[in-house]
């Protein structure tokens, strides 16, 4: 029997995406340092800013307060993002969705890690530019 994969829909698949991500996350060749050396916060952190975060993202819950853009902004002071970095980030984000879910709503949360992706690069590469303003 194939069972087809649901989509995108609660607090719950949210954190199980979120969680599944970050794992391959932790030993990735690539990112594995940004996030195990670089980052102010631990995983423990960072895990329930991020549920928060795709929770507003997707599901409109308006429960994220921070600013990622600033976060990726100071972070880059410590450790230059390169594009690579947030290609990685992508693929990985999009193969943890394509794993568990498929519809509407994972297709939306590719769309916008991508746009993420561009915006953030654009954003970081303008903060080294004199007189920035965030």
């Amino acid at each position: 029997m194939n069972k087809t994969k649901g989509d995108i829909q609660t607090k719950k698949d949210i954190v199980f995406l979120v969680d599944n991500f970050y794992d391959t996350i932790k030993d990735d060749d690539l990112i594995a340092d940004i996030f195990n050396k670089h980052m102010d916060l631990s995983f423990e952190d960072h895990l329930p800013v991020m549920y928060s975060f795709w929770q507003s993202v997707l599901l409109g819950t308006s429960s994220y307060k921070g600013n990622v853009m600033l976060a990726h902004i100071k972070l880059n002071k410590k450790v230059p993002l390169k594009e690579s970095h947030f290609n990685r980030w992508v693929e990985l984000w999009n193969s943890a969705i394509d794993n568990s879910f498929e519809g509407e709503i994972a297709e939306e949360a590719k769309k916008r890690a991508h746009v993420m992706k561009e915006l953030m690069l654009f954003k970081i590469k303008q903060s080294d530019e004199k007189g920035f303003i965030q």
